[in-house]
């Protein structure tokens, strides 16, 4: 079976992903689907049955392409599946459904300290623990029998082999549910029956069983497929990025960039993580790596921003045919003074009570864009040091392709070097280097290019402007 070929399941928050590899590394098919939000009359949740669907289709088209010895799945953090009954007992919370006042307040009185888990309380319901109590208060019997709480990445891996099981890196993912430290349940998870719900642990490169009869009629897939348990999306990312030298072991961070910028530092080895030390106001937390080393994170929805900031039908920061009018565009923002001040993703990041806006916004639709970009590298230089990210920074996703954001962002940062990758899917084959750790990149890492004007200035600027408008708020 070492020669067969691997599917990777990327169910992220925006978008999911097929992707199909040879063993080596060779990518051979990629196939995405938008992911839409259904109402089920209490909340609105997570499409589950329309990404199966589109899964068995795809599946069953690289079936034909050569054989599927492995299937991987890989989610996004802030999701969970209750089954019951061998079936899916309801649909998963969309994260960005609202709790209300009096529901957020019952829950929080729950909550472990910060200091215990590393979880920042978070809007809407980014906690799992909070997902999980609006569950339980609209079906109070959702808990019983043998309901099982599964992560979203292993609910896939359970849909798929039959088999359910949990797994640390999403446990710990800012659920209220995990003690990192301590390598268990929270005590409120403890208190709430929940942590005699959540599936068992399992290791993130672990072979679960082999694809059911019934997938194997769906798809035409082979009965010996392995199914592997699977992983956090960000937490791939950062397998990834080991399999470069410069990262490897050594004190590092990467900054992964899509819907959310989420930042990971991996301390070096002899560097104790002290939780106390980050700020829960301000979208820091700790994630907890496949071989459950403590990784300092933070975040702000930076994707979900830039969006809003250039419109979802213009063109986009890192589209490659602008990018030299984009740099271009950099001196002429400079000189006008045109800035955003945080934050029009209100509730997130390090300005999270901050409200978003324009201060000689651009008319040019060239140079709005380019004081987008330096928006998103100065948000992202604030929260790399609010986690005390330093000596190397590894851009990668979607964004490491805007070059005003990431030479920007080693402009700001003179004494770290900053890299890109020009490996694409890279939680992808983050997930394929836990199948096989040995694999390595097919390219090297860029060094990035500051640029040189003076953004140090005009950072001093923004800061001044930033700290105006909080306190006049």
């Amino acid at each position: 079976m070492a020669d067969g070929l691997v599917v990777i399941l990327d169910v992220g928050k925006t978008l999911a992903k097929l992707t199909l590899w040879r063993r080596d590394g060779t990518l051979l098919g990629r196939e995405t689907r938008p992911n839409v939000r259904r109402d089920t009359g209490d909340y609105i949740a997570l499409d589950a049955d329309g990404i199966e669907a589109w899964m068995a289709e795809v599946l069953a088209n690289f079936s034909k392409i050569g054989r599927v010895d492995a299937i991987f799945p890989v989610g996004h953090g802030a999701a969970a599946a209750v089954i019951r009954n061998g079936r899916l007992a309801c649909l998963p919370i969309d994260y960005e459904e609202p709790l209300s006042a009096d529901m957020r307040g019952t829950y929080d009185d729950m909550r472990d300290a910060f200091v215990d888990t590393g979880s920042p309380a978070l809007p809407d319901g980014l906690n799992l623990g909070a997902q999980l109590h609006r569950l339980e208060t609209l079906y109070p019997d959702l808990l019983t029998g043998d309901a099982m709480v599964l992560p979203w990445a292993q609910y896939w891996a359970w849909r798929l082999s039959g088999v359910a099981a949990s797994e640390i890196t999403s446990l710990a993912c800012h659920s209220d549910l995990w003690r990192p430290a301590e390598r268990a349940p929270s005590l409120m998870a403890r208190k709430r029956g929940w942590a005699e719900r959540i599936a068992p642990l399992a290791e993130a490169a672990s072979v679960l069983g082999v694809l059911t009869s019934e997938w194997v009629a769906r798809t035409g897939l082979p009965a010996d497929v392995q199914i592997y348990c699977g992983i956090h999306d960000s937490n791939a990312a950062l397998i990834a990025a080991r399999g470069f030298p410069e990262i490897a072991d050594h004190e590092s961070t990467i900054l992964s960039t899509g819907t959310w910028f989420v930042a990971m530092r991996s301390p070096a080895n002899q560097c104790a993580v002290d939780i106390a030390s980050l700020s829960e106001a301000r979208d820091c937390l700790v994630n907890v790596d496949a071989n459950g080393k403590l990784i300092p994170s933070s975040r702000f929805m930076g994707g979900r921003e830039i969006e809003i900031l250039t419109g979802l039908d213009t063109r986009r920061i890192d589209v490659k045919p602008d990018q030299a009018a984009l740099i271009d565009a950099v001196p002429v923002v400079l000189t006008s003074g045109a800035r955003v001040l945080p934050t029009f993703a209100p509730g997130f990041g390090p300005f999270p009570n901050h409200r978003g806006r324009w201060i000689n916004m651009p008319t040019d639709e060239c140079e709005r864009r380019a004081a987008v970009s330096l928006y998103a590298a100065l948000v992202a230089d604030v929260s790399l040091g609010l986690i005390g990210a330093r000596e190397r920074i590894l851009i990668e996703g979607r964004f490491a392709e805007a070059e005003v954001f990431v030479r920007a962002l080693a402009t700001l940062r003179p004494d770290d070097a900053i890299y890109v990758s020009n490996v694409h899917n890279d939680v992808s084959y983050g997930a394929l280097r836990l199948i096989d750790p040995s694999l390595t990149p097919a390219s090297r890492l860029e060094r990035v290019i500051p640029l040189d004007l003076p953004l140090i200035r005009y950072r001093e600027s923004w800061s001044r402007d930033v700290v105006r408008t909080e306190q006049a708020a």
